[in-house]
């Protein structure tokens, strides 16, 4: 059966993930911070939920799990094995397999922390659901992680095959462009997505899931050993440095400061 993703709106910019198929009555979703627009999604789609998927324990992320749980108290609750959060049922660690019958799916896990420091993501059938470690034309913050957890986990994304779709969970792209161009003003490609992705937004069309060949195009955080983004990061160095995790860091405290 073929998976069907669709992205159900939450809070001002959050997308809860929905796994489904055409012939299942039964759905996934990944990161349901509320409660209230999943619900409201499966009843008019006429579905009910087969399992909860979870890469963090941000609040955004886990908020509706309780509530999801009490409708639906069959339903798996897969997540991090080394965060606390509440409700989980089947914790998950690097290289589990994670089996979603009712769609004939299976995801394998990848640790990936960095903006949380047990933070994980689901990868299978050419999909990586990535949480808040990467974004389209951006990443995540450092919260309890490190700047070298996640310079490494989003060098270990940039690995994957280029066809593989990102499933980032918020819609922060047209800001993440913004703070791109800054990086490397001239990149053609980061021009063309420039006015892309803010046709679709001005459409209110989301601009995720994003490629990872487009991403590796025009995210600097994805591109971290091409000489114009090295080039970019050294001018913010104390020590100039080449070094993959020395770029990264150079960037992302360069975000925070100046951008974000």
């Amino acid at each position: 059966m073929s998976l069907i993703v669709t992205p159900i709106r939450a809070f001002a910019d959050n997308y809860i993930w929905a796994l489904g198929t055409q012939t299942s009555d039964a759905v996934a979703v990944v990161d349901p911070g509320d409660a209230r627009p999943v619900l409201d999604w499966l009843e008019r789609q006429g579905k009910r939920l087969g399992a909860i998927l979870v890469t963090h324990f941000h609040s955004d992320h886990t908020g509706g799990i309780a509530a999801l749980r009490s409708a639906f108290a069959d339903a798996p609750v897969h997540g991090p094995a080394h965060e606390r959060i509440a409700g989980i049922t089947v914790p998950v660690d690097e290289g589990d397999s994670v089996s979603l019958p009712f769609l004939d799916a299976a995801f394998t896990v990848m640790s990936v922390p960095g903006h949380t420091a047990g933070h994980i993501a689901y990868l299978g059938h050419d999909m990586l659901f990535c949480g808040d470690t990467v974004f389209a034309c951006g990443c995540g913050r450092v919260f309890d992680g490190t700047f070298e957890q996640l310079a490494r986990s989003l060098l270990r994304i940039a690995a994957l095959p280029p066809q593989t779709l990102l499933y980032c969970a918020h819609e922060y792209t047209i800001d993440n462009l913004g703070f791109a161009q800054w990086v490397e003003p001239d990149n053609e490609a980061l021009q063309r997505r420039d006015r892309d992705e803010m046709a679709k937004a001005e459409r209110g069309i989301p601009t995720v899931p994003s490629t990872l060949a487009l991403e590796l195009a025009t995210n600097p955080f994805l591109r971290l050993r091409e000489p114009t983004v090295i080039a970019a990061a050294r001018r913010r160095m104390a020590q100039p440095s080449d070094d993959p995790v020395a770029v990264f860091t150079a960037l992302r405290q360069w975000k925070d400061r100046e951008y974000d």
